[in-house]
């Protein structure tokens, strides 16, 4: 099965409530993720490159504003600043999000893609599909919000 036809197969299934053992069983067994994962590999190098042309156009709005009160009035830098600050907190995550991509990339080679990090069960697919970098099962995100 592709992974375009197994992504629509979960999005039509139910959704899965906090207990996995009564959703999953014999006749509704839990569903593989695919073998192949070079179609994720794709759309993870897609979602990077667009990360980096968005980072290329922000940062000009990260850069330093001047403060000089002749040029400008005051709400004007105050409004600069606040813009700035904003571009700032977006490079931010743009960073964090291309480092969740990369190590996505590299879980693939080493084989371990699809495995939590806590606990080491298999991430649900549908939750994969929803979110290709995530790290976590659905059990283990509920315990780290708390």
């Amino acid at each position: 099965m592709a992974v375009m036809e197994y992504f629509i197969t979960l999005i039509k299934m139910p959704s899965i409530d906090s207990n996995r053992e009564s959703f999953f069983s014999a006749t509704n067994p839990m569903p593989d993720f695919p073998a192949d994962l070079s179609p994720v590999k794709e759309k993870l190098h897609q979602l990077r490159d667009e990360l980096l042309q968005v980072e290329q156009s922000g940062n000009e709005a990260a850069k330093t504003v001047e403060l000089d009160q002749s040029a400008v009035g005051r709400l004007s830098r105050m409004d600069a600043l606040q813009s700035q600050a904003m571009a700032k907190e977006s490079q931010q995550r743009r960073m964090i999000q291309k480092q969740r991509i990369d190590s996505a990339l590299q879980r693939i080679e080493s084989g371990d893609f699809g495995t939590c990090v806590t606990c080491e069960e298999d991430i649900h697919p549908k939750r994969l599909a929803v979110d290709p970098t995530t790290l976590l099962c659905l059990d283990c995100a509920k315990k780290r919000e708390g």
